[in-house]
């Protein structure tokens, strides 16, 4: 669209909150308002940030020409659909919806209104992972763990859906390759749902990765290990940091095989550099570009579908042992 796009957020609560605030401010943008379901949270919204809560998501669809869809994930379909029906293009934050047939509406229905759809995985604008992409150069195996406190927020389904497929859509972006396979074992610990899992993803060209994903962490981790043909990255995502380590160019292999070295000696450090920049505001910024037509979006919803796809496996082949471990957990195991 040639002129500044008109945008709106559905969806205020914790992160609606950040994506409204950011909007507000962006150049070359009219930020419009928002909808919130809870008057009460409307209220406050409004009143901190300086904007217009509308009274219902048809009347703010009626305002804008793009919104971002930042309400619980059961209602992802729902509010999607309603915005893309109206031609409306949309940001939705992680996972795309509950289900791969609900993706696949969604995709098609912008197909046909030819609206741009565009999915929250904020990991992708993470600084480390910003940093480590010049150097990643197809990798062989993968190792990720992401560990956090309880917090309600998210808790309405499996952990796989609420953080592991941060993750997984991570690695799949890094290998470039469909999964061939995957294994995936987890409990239910707080919640009705999987508390934490863990999954082995095979993929076609032979890479595999490894991911471990639980919200009843005492401590808060973010950290993803590449292997690759030409060195090693470790990146922390919570702090936003990586390195790589790699054999240097000038090594002699033969005196390396007379006696043992010490590391430095055949292998350098190289600290990973990127710009740094507040994910959301990067995210938000490559959205309304992308409306603008000067940029793509980083994450399709064909990508997002796909993320959802693998979570969803990761969440059945778990399924598949849950009774036994029910069993064993009430006592109730078979007897020897």
């Amino acid at each position: 669209m040639s002129s500044a796009p008109r945008l709106g957020v559905i969806g205020t609560g914790s992160l609606g909150f950040h994506h409204a605030r950011i909007l507000r401010d962006l150049p070359e943008t009219r930020f419009v308002g928002f909808f919130e379901a809870n008057p009460d949270r409307a209220a406050v919204v409004s009143a901190e940030l300086g904007i217009k809560a509308y009274e219902s998501i048809e009347a703010l669809l009626g305002e804008v020409d793009a919104v971002s869809v930042v309400v619980p994930t059961p209602a992802h379909f729902e509010v999607a659909r309603t915005a893309l029906a109206t031609g409306k293009h949309v940001l939705i934050e992680k996972p795309i919806t509950t289900t791969v047939e609900q993706a696949d509406e969604l995709l098609a229905l912008a197909a046909k209104t030819g609206a741009i759809v565009q999915i929250g995985h904020i990991e992708r604008f993470n600084r480390a992972i910003r940093a480590a992409l010049p150097y990643v150069d197809h990798p062989l195996f993968l190792d990720s763990d992401r560990l956090a406190p309880f917090n309600p927020r998210g808790a309405d389904v499996a952990v796989v859906l609420d953080l592991m497929i941060h993750d997984i859509d991570l690695l799949l972006s890094l290998v470039g390759a469909k999964v061939a396979d995957v294994a995936a074992a987890g409990i239910p610990v707080l919640t009705p749902s999987v508390d934490i899992a863990n999954a082995r993803i095979s993929f076609e060209n032979g890479a595999v990765a490894t991911i471990t994903a639980s919200r009843v962490s005492r401590e808060r981790m973010r950290k993803l290990r590449i292997f690759q043909r030409n060195g090693y990255l470790s990146l922390d995502l919570a702090a936003g940091t990586g390195e790589m380590y790699r054999m240097k160019g000038d090594l002699d292999l033969a005196a390396l095989a007379r006696e043992a070295q010490s590391l430095e000696a055949f292998v350098e450090r190289i600290p990973l550099e990127a710009p740094e920049g507040e994910p959301l505001r990067l995210e938000l910024e490559n959205f309304t570009a992308a409306l603008r037509g000067t940029e793509s979006v980083a994450v399709t919803g064909e990508e997002g579908r796909d993320a959802l796809a693998v979570a969803l496996r990761i969440i059945a082949d778990i399924e598949r042992s849950l009774p036994a471990i029910a069993a064993l957990r009430r006592g109730s195991g078979p007897s020897a």
